[in-house]
């Protein structure tokens, strides 16, 4: 690169549960993210959150780490730099189901897998299709109007649909809703948030729960949402 002024650092965190292949996942928008002129640097493990004079050269975190745990010299290490101005940007359990050993962290991140709801029992088979079901994101009135939903509408998935436990100091972009089958035992739809951003201290989070296979990140929606909030959270 000639212009090294120019130039963002990213730091992509991968690892945890290879059922969301951490590594092809993230290898779908490191270029994307070279395009835009950030250097990237690769880690498998959260442990390079605790290194401070590595995290305050770092303007944007990618994290993909789905069932890991992390240390608390770790996690203090994550919040000190968001806190300080270091955007944080991922999807599906790679963030919003990543340490469920720290409370601190779930609450960092405003938002926390609860459950996918599957197919009725009769048609499930023992693999993951059984919690692929048909639904529709759709944009709220905050999202129609921001920069990272811009041009996109209401759009179809079918794949896994996330449960999300949250709190209001999220700012929702998109909602998707859960609803009432004679199988389940909830007795009204339920709307989880589908896109969110937070702000944190002087940092920005980013959070699609879209993208629990490589194909879901592949669509174009999706990868758009997502490449998006990359550059919105980033320093």
């Amino acid at each position: 690169m000639t212009d090294s002024a120019a130039t963002r650092s990213a730091l992509v965190v991968r690892g945890g549960w290879e059922g969301h292949a951490p590594v092809e996942a993230t290898n779908l928008f490191i270029p994307f993210l070279e395009q835009q002129r950030f250097t990237v640097r690769i880690e498998n493990s959260p442990a390079v959150y605790a290194d401070a004079e590595t995290m305050a050269g770092i303007d944007l975190i990618v994290q993909c780490n789905t069932m890991n745990t992390i240390e608390k010299e770790e996690f203090e290490g994550l919040r000190a730099a968001i806190e300080a101005g270091t955007g944080m940007a991922g999807w599906h359990g790679g963030i919003a189901d990543s340490y469920r050993n720290n409370s601190d962290y779930l609450h960092l991140i405003g938002g926390q897998f609860a459950t996918h709801p599957g197919k009725h029992p009769d048609e499930r088979c023992g693999g993951p299709e059984d919690n692929y079901l048909p639904h529709t994101v759709e944009l709220t009135d905050l999202g129609r109007d921001h920069e990272i939903m811009a041009g996109i509408d209401d759009f179809e998935l079918t794949t896994e649909q996330y449960w999300v436990l949250h709190d209001d100091l999220i700012d929702v972009l998109a909602t998707t809703t859960h609803p009432t089958q004679p199988y389940h035992p909830w007795h009204r739809p339920v709307t989880s948030p589908a896109v969110w951003t937070r702000l944190w201290g002087k940092g920005r989070i980013f959070v699609a729960t879209p993208g629990h296979s490589v194909d879901v990140l592949q669509d174009r929606n999706v990868a758009t949402i997502i490449e998006r909030g990359m550059l919105w959270a980033s320093r």
